[in-house]
């Protein structure tokens, strides 16, 4: 039997925020600046600021949400600042993107966190994260046979509750 690793959570609208780790942000602080320095970018305030927001929040968001909580705490961010800095965090793999099966593509911090895939329910858009290490067996397989170092991969599942009383279900 194999036990698998799930987290279930519904991503509408605003996300949660939760206390920062100081240890986890100082390093991705460290990663971002090097990256910056090392693309000769400038590293400016408000890079830092969606970084810090990012990684305070817990779950997936989307860049419009991201753009409304930085407004609502009354920092000086455009959308273009959002838009190019969450670029600049997923080339440097501090931050996750995803296409969910919509138009509208969805991020998650990535630093610090368990590799893991996602089960989308394609009737209420609930988003269940889950972690199976036979998937790791899978890749390692993969690499080994076919003589490849895999970097990453990405796996969603689409699929519709089979509960009868599914709380998400449309009536």
């Amino acid at each position: 039997m194999v036990t698998l690793f799930t987290t279930t959570r519904i991503f509408v609208g605003r996300n949660e925020s939760m206390p920062i780790n100081p240890k986890v942000y100082e390093e991705v602080q460290k990663i971002f600046t090097a990256y910056l320095e090392n693309k000769e970018l400038r590293k400016t305030p408000e890079r830092f600021a969606i970084l810090e927001e990012i990684y305070s929040q817990d779950g997936h968001f989307d860049v419009e949400s991201l753009y409304i909580n930085m407004k609502n705490k009354n920092y000086q961010v455009s959308r273009a600042t959002v838009y190019n800095t969450l670029d600049l965090l997923v080339e440097c793999d501090l931050v996750s993107k995803h296409q969910f099966g919509k138009n509208l593509a969805q991020y998650e911090k990535s630093f610090g966190y368990k590799q893991h895939d996602h089960l989308i329910c394609t009737d209420c858009h609930k988003v269940t994260e889950f972690c199976d290490p036979r998937i790791q067996n899978i890749q390692n397989t993969v690499e080994e046979l076919l003589h490849f170092n895999v970097m990453h991969h990405s796996l969603i599942l689409y699929a519709t509750c089979t509960k009868k009383n599914c709380e998400n279900r449309k009536a």
